[in-house]
């Protein structure tokens, strides 16, 4: 039974799930490399890895994506979404788990998430600021219910075409913003640049996902952008995601530029690049589902090799 609970998990979205962390991460490091007095005690010996606040903002985050992968087994599971889906075989549509286990195990991960999340508040606020911790708490919340409201219920947003925009806004902005944030206690407009690059390559993922889908997802009545706007103008779609994330970090770059080693992320954008080929000629759906992993991993690439550009 745990085997199709990690099934279920599907552990290789984690890696993106995490990106925005990750970028978040770095360029708070990057801040208190730049002014160690106004940012002191943020990284205990100044690195990420012994950074209380990384390693709760990460287990929040799996948290949050696991609890996402079980609702979205669930809502297409007892909808009939995945009876024919290509790709990886679904838990509840195959009878592995049952409806009823699956909200028991949206309910635990929930509340587990939850509560890592207020020791992540605490960690990063303390006593000393209870608005910031509210507004967090808020923003912890929100995404848990946008993680079961992807699929679940009448009103499910993904199946309305607005699946995009929640990705890029939770992965994108709220990750990379958000963990800036919770080192800094600052906003930096420039610092939306690489979030909205995260926000994009993991909306490209979504992209392709649908595009893998769309004919199965079109007869089910699951109504995702691709479905919407059809194969072609998805595959042009694609193309602005990708093209889009790469001026966003040359952007930030450019306007924070140091040294030449700040653009070794551009390294991640050459599978992004031979991706678009790919996916330019496609004509049989389900031979996209490797490239999903493809997008993925090369978006958490692309998450280490901007943060370390930006504090080497």
């Amino acid at each position: 039974m745990l085997k199709n609970y990690i099934k279920a998990a599907r552990l290789r979205t984690l890696p993106l799930s995490v990106s925005g962390i990750i970028v978040g991460a770095f360029l708070g490091l990057e801040a208190f490399y730049k002014d160690p007095n106004a940012y002191r005690g943020c990284f205990g010996k100044s690195t990420i890895l012994e950074s209380e606040i990384f390693w709760l903002a990460i287990l929040t985050t799996i948290g949050f994506q696991v609890l996402s992968n079980f609702a979205n087994d669930y809502g297409d599971g007892i909808k009939g979404t995945d009876d024919n889906r290509e790709g990886e075989q679904r838990m509840v549509s195959s009878g592995a788990i049952t409806p009823k286990q699956m909200k028991s195990a949206m309910l635990v991960t929930a509340v587990l998430s939850l509560f890592v999340a207020l020791l992540l508040i605490y960690v990063s606020f303390g006593k000393e600021n209870f608005g910031y911790s509210v507004l967090f708490l808020g923003i912890g919340i929100a995404s848990i219910v946008a993680a079961i409201k992807y699929t679940v219920g009448n009103s499910a947003y993904g199946y309305s075409g607005f699946g995009d925009v929640f990705v890029f806004i939770f992965f994108g902005i709220v990750a990379t913003v958000g963990t800036y944030f919770l080192y800094t206690k600052q906003l930096n407009l420039e610092v939306s640049l690489p979030a909205i690059s995260v926000g994009l390559l993991s909306t490209a993922v979504l992209n392709l996902n649908n595009m893998r889908d769309r004919i199965n997802d079109a007869k089910v009545g699951k109504n995702t952008l691709v479905v919407k706007i059809g194969s072609q103008k998805a595959k042009i779609y694609h193309y602005v995601l990708i093209v889009g994330a790469l001026i966003s970090a040359v952007t930030y770059t450019v306007l924070n530029y140091s040294s030449p080693v700040q653009f070794i992320f551009l390294i991640a954008f050459i599978p992004l690049f031979l991706n678009m080929i790919t996916v330019g000629k496609n004509i049989i759906h389900s031979e996209l589902d490797g490239e999903l992993k493809k997008v993925a991993l090369s978006t958490f690439l692309f998450a280490i090799l901007f943060g370390l550009g930006q504090v080497l």
